[in-house]
């Protein structure tokens, strides 16, 4: 299978040579060239498949040539044994057909931990074989970043340079990433908020030349697409878990860069029977503008009780946009030309076919709070405040109430404690055992200004020959 890029101007790649590039040479994003398909009979035989077994099935046809069946199960199996409950991801219900696919059971608590645990073992596998080693460089508003360290942190041919905004991630958060004291991690707190964090990324992806020689950048982040494959095996297990493909389903994602939902557009694509996908999001709503009144425009970044998604700029929508658009590079260049003078807009025919993928909603700090102690009041299950944005941004856009729909609990509860004690559940929710003792480990990182230049003088500074 080859890939190409979003944007039109670079050259198709191998599924190996697309995991090292991460973003395209033109800037643009890659995917695949096409998708596999699958049938109703194939998606039943699977039932009752193990979560590792599954992922083989719904991820092998991306990699057939490039890694071997039988090295791409082992890479499989590696990349969830650390995850603390069998199921990987199991179902919890919480009212009529409504449910919570818990995405956190991962080492690192988030459902990064799905994509980047993965990438992780692929990453050790590919550049063993090559012989070679790279820096890998990504942004994280919270998540991304302990997940992509507890991934990579053991690999000997990986340098791992983590950018955070300072202040701005929860302190369990910043914990999981700084306490990490392997000789290859480092982490970076940028003055300044995800965004910052990501334009830097892009542009040191962009001009590479700061690098010591021999040396490459390699993508953690959601632009690499091979944690965009990973994610789709979820919805798949979520599906047959609740009737598909003999039913229908729904799902509400928490998103602020679009990775995660983009995956359940996929397996949509790919013969899973999804009925609805609705788009959540904060008060930084630049997804819901989108898709409810077209207005794709830049507003001042919004610090709130879910730092996960607080993003303006959702680097996977480019991937979206593309598949709107009929995949035509030149018209996605000009809608990322346009979104950087300030917004895009998009053509009607492109946002009529938005509209019937997606439904969206918007939810306020008050909001979310007062969800997690309705949700717990009637339930006793507590939810973090992504989750409790999918939960509302479910029931207020659900089409069908006969058709389960799954709410994605991206992140466990005690990552987040300021919004479970806004909602009045009392005491800070416990950390879960591997971690009790989080807050008592050191700490290492270091404080940048918002300046390219010094960033990248310490990347260059810090990678081990």
């Amino acid at each position: 299978m080859k890939y190409i890029s979003t944007r039109g101007l670079a050259p198709a790649l191998s599924f190996e040579d697309v995991v090292l590039t991460g973003l395209a040479p033109d800037g643009g994003l890659y995917v695949p060239e096409t998708l596999p398909q699958f049938s109703k009979e194939e998606i039943a035989s699977w039932a009752g498949l193990s979560y590792q077994e599954l992922a083989f099935k719904v991820m092998q046809p991306f990699v057939a040539g490039a890694v071997s069946d039988a090295e791409f199960k082992k890479i499989i199996a590696d990349a969830y044994a650390s995850f603390r409950h069998d199921a990987i991801a199991p179902l919890v219900q919480t009212g009529h057909n409504e449910w919570i696919l818990e995405l956190f059971q991962g080492p690192t608590l988030a459902f990064k931990d799905f994509a980047l645990q993965f990438l992780g073992h692929l990453l050790d596998h590919l550049l063993k074989k090559r012989n070679q080693k790279v820096v890998v460089m990504g942004a994280t508003s919270g998540d991304t970043g302990s997940a992509a360290i507890e991934g990579c942190r053991r690999c000997d041919n990986i340098d791992i340079f983590i950018l955070h905004p300072h202040n701005r991630v929860s302190n369990v958060q910043r914990r999981q990433m700084t306490t990490v004291l392997a000789p290859n991690v480092f982490n970076i707190a940028l003055e300044g908020n995800f965004d910052d964090c990501q334009n830097m990324v892009k542009a040191s992806f962009g001009d590479q030349s700061f690098l010591p020689e021999g040396r490459q950048l390699v993508a953690v982040n959601s632009i690499n697409w091979a944690r965009i494959m990973a994610q789709i095996v979820y919805y798949f297990y979520a599906g047959l878990a609740l009737g598909a493909p003999h039913r229908p389903v729904a799902f509400s994602v928490p998103t602020g860069n679009f990775g995660d939902i983009f995956a359940g557009y996929l397996a949509k694509k790919m013969g899973l029977p999804i009925d609805q996908l609705v788009i959540a999001t904060n008060s930084n709503d630049i997804l819901h503008r989108c898709i409810s009144s077209n207005d794709h425009s830049k507003h001042q970044l919004q610090h709130t009780l879910s730092p996960s998604m607080d993003i303006m700029v959702s680097s996977n929508f480019e991937r979206m946009l593309f598949d709107l658009y009929n995949r035509d590079g030149a018209a996605i260049r000009q809608l990322m030309d346009d979104f950087k003078s300030g917004a895009m807009v998009l053509h009607e025919s492109a946002l009529v076919k938005a509209r019937e993928l997606f439904t969206s909603y918007g939810v306020s700090d008050d909001v979310t709070v007062d969800v997690i102690r309705e949700v717990f009041d009637r339930t006793e299950y507590l939810l973090d405040p992504h989750t409790a944005i999918g939960v509302e941004a479910a029931r207020q856009t659900r089409r069908r109430q006969d058709i389960p729909m799954v709410c994605l609990a991206t992140a466990h509860p005690a990552k987040f404690p300021e919004a479970v004690r806004k909602a009045g559940q009392g005491e800070d929710p416990a950390l879960p055992h591997h971690m009790s003792d989080l807050f008592e480990r050191e700490e290492r990182y270091s404080v940048l200004a918002q300046e390219l230049a010094k960033v990248q003088q310490f990347i260059a500074s810090h990678v081990r020959p």
